[in-house]
C-alpha cells in the first residue's frame, strides 16, 4: 500500500469539507428517487439553499465524483470504526467479517441509492472507476484488519475479499430479513468458503515443501 493511499492518514485541511459532505449526503437522499444525475445534484443543492454554481464548484465532476467521495469517505469511516472497536484483538476471520459488516451496516447508505449507484458504475465508461473504488474498499478493510503482507499474498487477499464483499453487497441489497440477519449468515458462509480454500492452499504448500514453479514463456 502506498503511503499516499493509506487509509486513516490525516488529509490536508479542506475548508469546504463539511459543506461537501452535506451536499453528498443530500444527493444520496435524492438518488433514492432520481438516481445519480445532474438533476438530482441540482435538487440537492437547492435543498441546502446553495448559491448558483456552488454544486459544480464543490463537485466539478458531477454525480460520479460525488459517488467517489462517498465511497472513499465510507472506507475511511470503516477503518476508524474498526480501530475504535479494537478489532485487532480478534482472529483475522472475525476482523474481516467485522469490516464487511461495518461497511454495509453503517456506511453504505440507503439501499435504493446504492442500487442506483451500482447501475451507474456498471456502465462501460465507468468500469475503471468501479474497479478502482472496489480495490480501495477492500484495501482499506485489509489495512484496518492489520494485514502487513508485501508479497503476492497482498494481491490475492484483496482479490478474494473483493469477491466476498461484492457478493455480500448484492445479497444485502435484496435482503429484507430483520436486522439483515440473512446477509450476515451469507457473509459467514462466504468467509467459511474462503477459509477452506486457504486451508487447502496451506496443505498443498506443505505437500510440495513450499516450493513454487515458474512457468516459462516462449
Amino acid at each position: 500500500m502506498s503511503v499516499e493511499n493509506t487509509p486513516g492518514m490525516p488529509q490536508a485541511a479542506d475548508p469546504d469539507a463539511p459543506l461537501r459532505d452535506r451536499l453528498a449526503d443530500a444527493l444520496a437522499a435524492e438518488a433514492v428517487f432520481e438516481g445519480w444525475t445532474r438533476g438530482a445534484l441540482a435538487a440537492a443543492a437547492r435543498q441546502l439553499a446553495l448559491p448558483a454554481g456552488e454544486a459544480d464548484r464543490l463537485f466539478p465532476g458531477g454525480p460520479v465524483q460525488v459517488l467517489t467521495h462517498i465511497s472513499e469517505r465510507a472506507d475511511l469511516r470503516t477503518v476508524e470504526d474498526m480501530e475504535k472497536e479494537g478489532v485487532a484483538g480478534l482472529k483475522m476471520r472475525e476482523r474481516i467479517k467485522s469490516a464487511v459488516r461495518i461497511r454495509l451496516e453503517r456506511h453504505a447508505g440507503p439501499r435504493e441509492a446504492v442500487r442506483r449507484a451500482l447501475a451507474l458504475l456498471s456502465l462501460p465508461f465507468n468500469a475503471g472507476l468501479a474497479l478502482k473504488l472496489l480495490y480501495k474498499t477492500v484495501d482499506a478493510m485489509w489495512y484496518a484488519a492489520g494485514d502487513t503482507s508485501t508479497d503476492f499474498n497482498f494481491y490475492t487477499k484483496r482479490a478474494t475479499l473483493a469477491g466476498v464483499y461484492s457478493s455480500t453487497l448484492l445479497y444485502w441489497l435484496a435482503d429484507r430479513s430483520p436486522g439483515s440477519e440473512a446477509t450476515w449468515g451469507f457473509l459467514d458462509r462466504r468467509i467459511d468458503d474462503v477459509m477452506k480454500i486457504e486451508k487447502l492452499k496451506s496443505q498443498v504448500k506443505s505437500w510440495t515443501g513450499g516450493t513454487t514453479r515458474t512457468v516459462s514463456r516462449r
